[in-house]
């Protein structure tokens, strides 16, 4: 009898302490899996944010780069009129630029050439995508780019960046596949990105539109397409945010949190998640900050009218030369460039700054680097094959001789050259020093002989 008095209040204070266990761990397990619940829901509001941002970034991106493309097209027929009705040339051109479309536009909006002539004879009145562009002929200092749009002909989605000439008498437009673009927009489409989410079992999440209601993504596909009121909620412990555009649900099943087991693992689970979120966000930080580093270096280096080397490329380089071995300094001036200048405005003195630049590139870039020091100024440094120099510089000459441009009939240029194994220089201030005054030697003798006036 005695036993059965002691047994009893055991019993009951072994149900007791279970069933207080039990409810401790039930409101441990409820408030970590609520907390969980919660950081897994900020994580897909943070990745669906950075998810829009990136991709406004890549269609800005890509849109500045195809305006330089257009700008390019722009330099280079009015550098070279010749190629402007040439359909062979005009595609070689988009080769090279690596555009799929060139038009040309005249300054009524009707395209009347180009690298596609079957478009020949659209113009801004063809159609919804064409009439995107009709600002520019209001404006021609405006450059666009269009979204993402199937185009009039085909219904081929395109991208479409379009410039005026220095002219003005003329539009460029070039037309890219956004291949890269498309791929990563549905890479990066709401029902990807959620699909891709790891959950753990007894988890779902949705995201639907926050207007229509509709839900275009979840980690179960079936649900994709429902409206989020009319799903069956009833078993499921939700946290549900709106955040933008966006209605984000995170939905466990009620049985979750009669596992306690489970609770390590889903612990495991979010620094699992936090870490692989972390790991990715910093890659993509390191990859973007190397991407700038390489473009910043790329433009900070290079003459924007010439694409040569620029002055700050040069005091880099010019450092790095060594006495010891073998090169050739040149300094190269253009003559008559204040007489283009005054006579036919600076798009002329462009156009001639454009085109010795490009003589010099074509001549000198295979053995060496072709700067742009100064308004008229460049300096070349030859460091292969320099037993050919003289060979290069007949090229030049050549080159030089035979060019007519659209504005000035002819250009001249003065040079000075040094060897740097001309004898011991103390500096590589000497060598340029001693070309600069080969050079001025050289351009007094060609205003001598010409008669013309140095000063103009």
């Amino acid at each position: 009898m005695k036993k059965r008095k002691f047994i009893v209040p055991a019993i009951a204070i072994i149900a007791a302490a279970l069933l207080l266990e039990g409810f401790i761990l039930k409101y441990v397990n409820d408030r970590n899996a609520d907390r969980m619940s919660k950081v897994l829901l900020d994580r897909v509001i943070t990745v669906l944010d950075k998810n829009d941002e990136s991709e406004e970034a890549l269609i800005k991106s890509l849109k500045d780069d195809y305006i330089v493309r257009a700008k390019a097209v722009s330099y280079i027929i009015d550098a070279k009129p010749e190629v402007e009705y040439d359909v062979d040339e005009l595609q070689k051109i988009a080769a090279l630029i690596s555009v799929d479309e060139i038009h040309l536009f005249d300054t009524k909006g009707y395209i009347y050439s180009g690298s596609v002539p079957k478009y020949f004879g659209y113009s801004f009145d063809s159609g919804e995508q064409m009439e995107y562009f009709k600002p520019m002929l209001t404006d021609k200092k405006l450059t666009m780019c269009q979204d993402v749009t199937p185009n009039t002909s085909e219904a081929k989605e395109m991208m479409y960046a379009i410039t005026w000439n220095e002219a003005g008498n003329k539009m460029i437009q070039v037309g890219i596949e956004p291949k890269r673009l498309l791929n990563e927009v549905r890479q990066n489409e709401v029902s990807n990105v959620v699909a891709d989410m790891p959950v753990y079992k007894d988890m779902e999440i949705l995201v639907a539109d926050s207007d229509t209601k509709i839900v275009a993504g979840a980690t179960d596909s079936s649900k994709i397409g429902l409206e989020i009121d009319s799903i069956d909620m009833r078993h499921y412990r939700c946290v549900e945010k709106q955040e933008g555009a966006y209605i984000v649900t995170v939905m466990v099943k009620d049985s979750y949190y009669r596992q306690g087991s489970l609770l390590a693992i889903l612990i495991v689970g979010i620094y699992l998640i936090l870490a692989s979120c972390c790991m990715v966000y910093m890659l993509s930080k390191v990859m973007k900050e190397k991407y700038e580093k390489e473009k910043f270096r790329y433009t900070s280096n290079t003459d924007e009218l010439t694409r040569c080397y620029n002055r700050h490329a040069y005091e880099e380089d010019i450092n790095k030369l060594n006495l010891s071995k073998e090169w050739v300094y040149v300094s190269m001036d253009l003559n008559g460039l204040k007489r283009a200048n005054d006579s036919f405005g600076h798009i002329a003195g462009d156009e001639l700054i454009w085109a010795a630049a490009d003589c010099m590139k074509s001549s000198f870039s295979e053995h060496g680097k072709v700067y742009r020091v100064g308004g008229d100024e460049f300096v070349v440094i030859i460091t292969k094959d320099i037993p050919q120099f003289e060979n290069m510089l007949r090229t030049f000459e050549q080159r030089v001789a035979s060019w007519h441009g659209e504005f000035v009939e002819s250009m001249a240029v003065s040079y000075g050259y040094v060897f740097s194994s001309e004898r011991k220089w103390n500096s590589i201030f000497d060598i340029s020093k001693a070309s600069d005054e080969r050079m001025y030697e050289s351009k007094k003798q060609y205003y001598i002989r010409s008669g013309m006036d140095r000063r103009r």
